[in-house]
């Protein structure tokens, strides 16, 4: 029998404690303010009705893990996270992965980039991602493992030195530029560490995350492999999904300056593109879960929610209905 396994990433938006302070510009949350969100948080979990969901932007493992304790789907799920580290110099969200399905192995922290890839002389951290990439190994069925990465690519927020401000049109200029070349060096260390697991493992590989980039960026293209060979390569699910209606397609996951983006991706190896030969299944369908940034929720997240269906063959190559 065919079997069909959910695949969602959730960008939370600074899911922290009551009281915690996250940035300068950000006041701590209230108890009130925390209740709420943990409630609309653990809605939307049960709404994705997935069976793997990546995390973005978690400042506490405990919060999420009480948002997943109030769930109808998640409650018994197991939780994979690393809480930031505290005596970092700046505090930074971390990223975190639920499962229904169990893991075949210890997950791990991706946390530096791999030899042959550092940021410019001059830059703090040259050799690590701003959030470390999370690595799990799923047990889809009794004789498939598919290893899932969840990642969060540095923002688009411009990467100021000391001193500057954003008045002077050059030093914001110089500020995003930074922010992207960073992010197009975490997108290369991911490439790497992709294909390593990738030629390491020889199992499917699901990528989850908020990319902070669409899907045709540069950035987005390196991670993807777009030349690599084919067993390299990754694909992005929304453009290999089977079912597409052009008149209801309301594919975003991002408002920002009234200006609807997906920067959230989920993207698949090889052995889920059904127009490659001996793949192990096909994406059904991929869903946005968005209509809170229309409604402007104060507890809601300020990220949309991506989930993508895949549908595995009962015979490899061969789809429902083909003999």
């Amino acid at each position: 029998m065919q079997q069909e396994i959910r695949f969602a990433t959730f960008n939370v938006c600074n899911l922290a404690t009551p009281g915690a302070r996250l940035y300068d510009n950000l006041e701590p949350s209230t108890p009130e303010e925390y209740e709420a969100k943990i409630a609309w948080t653990a809605h939307q979990i049960d709404m994705l009705g997935a069976d793997v969901i990546g995390f973005q932007e978690v400042f506490s493992q405990a919060a999420l893990a009480e948002a997943l304790s109030r769930t109808r789907r998640f409650r018994d799920a197991v939780h994979v996270g690393f809480d930031p580290d505290p005596d970092a110099e700046k505090l930074t969200p971390s990223v975190a992965l639920a499962s229904r399905l169990p893991l075949a192995d210890a997950p791990r922290q991706l946390p530096y980039f791999p030899p042959g890839i550092a940021m410019p002389p001059g830059n703090r951290d040259p050799e690590r991602f701003t959030r470390a990439p999370l690595h799990a190994a799923i047990q889809l069925t009794p004789d498939l493992v598919a290893d899932v990465v969840v990642v969060h690519l540095k923002s688009r927020r411009p990467d100021y030195r000391a001193g500057d401000t954003g008045d002077d049109p050059q030093l914001y200029a110089l500020a995003s530029l930074r922010s992207l070349i960073r992010r197009g060096t975490e997108a290369a260390a991911l490439r790497v560490l992709l294909t390593d697991i990738g030629r390491t493992h020889h199992r499917p590989r699901v990528v989850l995350g908020d990319f902070n980039d669409v899907a045709d960026a540069v950035t987005t293209g390196i991670v993807l492999g777009l030349g690599a060979p084919s067993g390299d390569r990754l694909y992005d699910a929304c453009q290999l999904q089977g079912r597409r209606d052009h008149l209801r397609h309301v594919g975003f996951s991002n408002v920002h300056d009234g200006y609807h983006s997906t920067i959230d991706h989920i993207l698949v190896s090889a052995e889920f593109n059904a127009a490659l030969p001996g793949a192990l299944g096909e994406v059904i369908d991929v869903v946005y879960l968005n209509d809170h940034l229309d409604l402007g929720l104060p507890e809601a997240s300020d990220h949309g929610q991506v989930l993508a269906r895949l549908r595995l063959f009962e015979q490899a190559g061969t789809p429902a209905g083909d003999g």
